[in-house]
């Protein structure tokens, strides 16, 4: 196992293994149990947990610079106290690694109103196949130099490089938050009608989400709630979106701590399938240009795992 302490010295791990063509696999938190089926089984481990901290955290520009082994805990932890926060929040829980969440381009419950990690991300710094250090993008939302190499890299699973620091775009945490649980009948046509004009309408929720019994139950909520959202905004906003989901079925409050345990109880939503995501002729070009070698993860995106 190599565990590096900063990007110098795991540029150096990598350059080495490049040299000797040994295949590295990129961990994280170490949680993507059903991505290490996948990569070379004589791959050495290279852990990411000791590269961790903010390196940059600017309030009033919205944004925020840090290590991939820093948690999303330590990120909202960190934004709280400023009235803001990272609205990276993927299935699973936040004791994911930020580099992880965007390696992975792991989507979540948020994404179609917060944005996924490719709309969230500024700019990161990896280390390729080589060992070379790469810049792409930038700190602030103005700078958009090298934004098309981020969003590159974002959702590569570590076949390109090995993402080491991200900026992120915050946002303001909503004024009011509310969660509601609704008794909504999916057979019925007219109701589901009403539900897409509420979700696509002028007071759209910040998540509406499909509840299945099994959901229910481990929510704590009665099983014929079949439908959890979440409103935010300003009080007269969220007043306005209340009205809006009250027509689609009876509801009730729910803590807002509601989405912790439902994130953890979908992560199975993530996708895994790798073998025909890089498989196209241009992208093996561009693998071929970050690794060479074929040592970063390899066995996903259809190398042979050997």
């Amino acid at each position: 196992m190599l565990l590096p302490s900063d990007t110098a010295e795991l540029a150096l791990m990598v350059r080495e293994a490049h040299d000797r063509s040994a295949p590295l696999r990129i961990v994280g938190g170490g949680r993507w149990q059903g991505s290490a089926a996948a990569v070379a089984t004589n791959a050495t481990r290279l852990e990411l947990r000791q590269m961790t901290g903010i390196v940059e955290y600017v309030p009033g520009d919205l944004t925020l610079t840090a290590r991939a082994g820093t948690t999303l805990a330590e990120l909202d932890e960190t934004t709280a106290p400023h009235g803001q926060w990272c609205p990276v929040l993927p299935w699973g829980d936040d004791a994911a690694c930020l580099g992880a969440v965007f390696a992975t381009a792991t989507p979540g419950p948020f994404e179609r109103a917060l944005g996924r990690p490719r709309d969230l991300a500024l700019g990161l710094q990896f280390v390729d196949g080589t060992g070379a250090i790469v810049w792409a993008g930038g700190r602030v939302v103005k700078n958009v130099a090298g934004f098309d190499l981020t969003r590159l890299l974002v959702g590569s699973w570590g076949t390109l490089g090995v993402i080491t620091e991200v900026s992120v775009r915050l946002r303001a945490r909503p004024a009011v938050d509310e969660t509601w649980a609704l008794a909504f009948d999916w057979g019925d046509e007219k109701a589901l009608a009403r539900r897409t004009s509420f979700e696509r309408g002028p007071y759209a929720p910040i998540a509406l989400r499909r509840l299945e019994r099994g959901d229910c139950h481990g929510l704590g909520l009665a099983p014929d709630r079949t439908l959890l959202a979440r409103l935010g905004g300003n009080a007269s906003f969220v007043a306005a979106s209340r009205s809006a989901l009250l027509t689609l079925g009876n509801a009730e409050a729910c803590d807002a701590s509601t989405w912790s345990p439902y994130r953890a109880a979908c992560s199975g939503e993530l996708p895994l399938n790798f073998a025909a995501a890089l498989a196209d002729p241009l992208s093996q070009r561009v693998r071929q240009q970050f690794d060479p070698r074929r040592i970063l993860n390899r066995g996903i995106f259809g190398d042979r795992p050997e």
